[in-house]
């Protein structure tokens, strides 16, 4: 089964991994690049040479079992096996390595849907090519889609990119006048008393905004911490920084930008707050300010001494009380 046409895997955290150990014949040029294609199109990582990791499952297995057979044939060969502990790294620093590795793929991804939008601004040019700046982004929303199906523990740029295909589909499909997504403030008591759903292993964005939810928007919020990218959210749930999440990235702004405006918080010391997180999340230095370096700095910090997503947001949070007061004491002056 190709990439393109499985799920990823969802696997729990403390399961186990698969390890696929080959060694293939040394004048066989073909077969390695064969091999290392494959490899890529599965979402491997690389340990060490000819050492590659899965997260365990049924789908994972057997795309191992049939590589294995296509590196005997060549006249390879390798062994597959189940381990509790990759080569002394804890889960998290192995997701960490799958993550880092989509991440990759999805920022040339973005990269491209951003040159489409350049395109797309200048009027002219939008009518003079419009069939085949539709091919160009039905061809990214292929990568993005394959991509997706390896990203098996939700990386972080996936929603940069998601924000980025759905502003650009809707420009393409829509006259200019009909282009303005709607970004209508949802009333308070809609947001109050919710529980508020997100990915595991939260960083900076999701930080930010659970401490914005918290201190903002719902004092008595209660977070819930999901692996799946397709949640679907129960009745009394709002979903934040994920896949279809009533408050996730649009187009170049991040959760936590995107929520101020949804809200209907004018606050400069949070927007002030709110470029730090940008330029922290999607890594493009839009704002430039200079606190970003240390801020980041604090929280990869936090994030990688504390497991804990609970931890990480008690912490974090204390961190952005102090940055708020700095920039809400420093308007004051």
């Amino acid at each position: 089964m190709s990439a393109s046409t499985k799920k990823a895997a969802q696997p729990d955290p403390g399961s186990t991994w698969l390890l696929l150990v080959h060694q293939l014949p040394p004048r066989s040029a073909y077969l390695r690049v064969k091999v290392w294609r494959r490899l890529q199109a599965l979402g491997c990582v690389s340990l060490k040479n000819s050492v590659y990791v899965l997260p365990a499952g049924e789908q994972t297995r057997e795309d191992f079992e049939w590589l294995l057979q296509e590196i005997e044939r060549g006249g390879g060969e390798g062994v597959i096996c189940e381990a509790r502990v990759v080569d002394g790294m804890s889960d998290e620093q192995v997701r960490g390595l799958f993550d880092a590795a989509r991440d990759a793929d999805y920022a040339s991804i973005a990269q491209e849907f951003r040159k489409l939008a350049a395109v797309l601004k200048r009027g002219a040019a939008r009518r003079a090519h419009a069939p085949e700046l539709k091919q160009r982004a039905d061809k990214l929303r292929r990568r993005f889609t394959e991509t997706s199906a390896i990203d098996f523990f939700g990386a972080a740029g996936g929603l940069t990119v998601e924000a980025l295909m759905t502003e650009i589909e809707a420009q393409l499909a829509k006259p200019p006048a009909a282009q303005k997504r709607d970004s209508a403030t949802k009333p308070a008591e809609a947001l109050t008393n919710k529980i508020w759903v997100t990915r595991r292993d939260v960083h900076v964005d999701r930080i930010a905004c659970a401490w914005l939810i918290r201190r903002f928007i719902d004092p008595g919020a209660r977070f819930k911490f999901v692996a799946a990218k397709d949640y679907k959210a129960k009745p009394g749930e709002l979903r934040f920084d994920m896949f279809q999440a009533e408050f996730t990235h649009e187009g170049e702004r991040c959760s936590f930008e995107v929520m101020l405006e949804r809200t209907g918080l004018e606050d400069a010391a949070l927007r002030a707050i709110g470029e730090i997180v940008h330029d922290i999340d999607l890594k493009d230095g839009k704002f430039a300010r200079e606190q970003v370096a240390g801020i980041a700095h604090v929280i990869a910090g936090i994030c990688m001494t504390y497991g804990d997503d609970v931890v990480r947001i008690d912490r974090g949070s204390a961190v952005f009380d102090d940055t708020y007061e700095y920039f809400a004491r420093k308007r004051r002056r």
